[in-house]
């Protein structure tokens, strides 16, 4: 899916290297909001999420530790995958479990059940936003959306490769006492819609 919307965005759009940037960041830190707005919701998060909050509970460290040691570690994959990060790659790295962290200390759980489905959808349409900002950037793709590609370099389809991925962090993080729930199947069934509806409005114009 990655591959397939990079595909329709030339160079030319991509905008100046400040502009690039300040969307890289902005979307890296919009990521954040989505991530931690939708694990305070506790109605469950997305297949990555449920893995990091899993091996949270289970490990100790917060799950922004876990988001950054996790993406580190599947960077170490990509090498046998010949996959190339960019600047875009190590700022996730880096950044996300930092900016997750951050938005669930400053907005904790609320108690109404009401104030817990906003968290859930703000939170998933902030991912989508924040998708089409950073994939927008063209500075490189996350480490776990370059998992996906390089399983799709040796011959898997994108739809497989990121189902055998998605399901078995999902399993494993569910195992490991991660919150599954209908954040997960809202998270699921929307994400892809929301992230084609930002991607033209999150290019540069002209």
């Amino acid at each position: 899916m990655i591959k397939a919307i990079m595909s329709e965005i030339s160079l030319p759009t991509l905008g100046s290297l400040p502009s690039r940037l300040t969307r890289l960041y902005a979307g890296l830190a919009l990521y954040g909001v989505g991530i931690g707005l939708q694990i305070e919701s506790h109605l469950g998060g997305s297949p990555w999420d449920v893995f990091h909050q899993g091996l949270s509970i289970h490990m100790g460290l917060s799950i922004g530790t876990w988001i950054i040691l996790v993406g580190a570690l599947v960077m170490l994959l990509w090498i046998p995958l010949r996959q190339k990060p960019g600047i875009g790659t190590v700022s996730n790295v880096v950044l996300l479990g930092v900016f997750a962290d951050a938005v669930m200390w400053l907005a904790p759980t609320p108690d109404p059940l009401a104030a817990r489905w906003a968290y859930l959808l703000l939170g998933v349409v902030a991912t989508g936003a924040a998708t089409g900002l950073y994939i927008g950037a063209g500075l490189g793709p996350g480490p776990r959306d370059g998992l996906m590609t390089g399983l799709n370099r040796l011959g898997l389809s994108i739809r497989t490769a990121r189902t055998i991925i998605e399901v078995t962090v999902l399993a494993i993080g569910w195992l490991l006492g991660g919150t599954v729930g209908i954040g997960t199947v809202v998270f699921a069934l929307a994400i892809g819609p929301l992230t084609q509806f930002f991607m033209p409005r999150m290019r540069p114009k002209g």
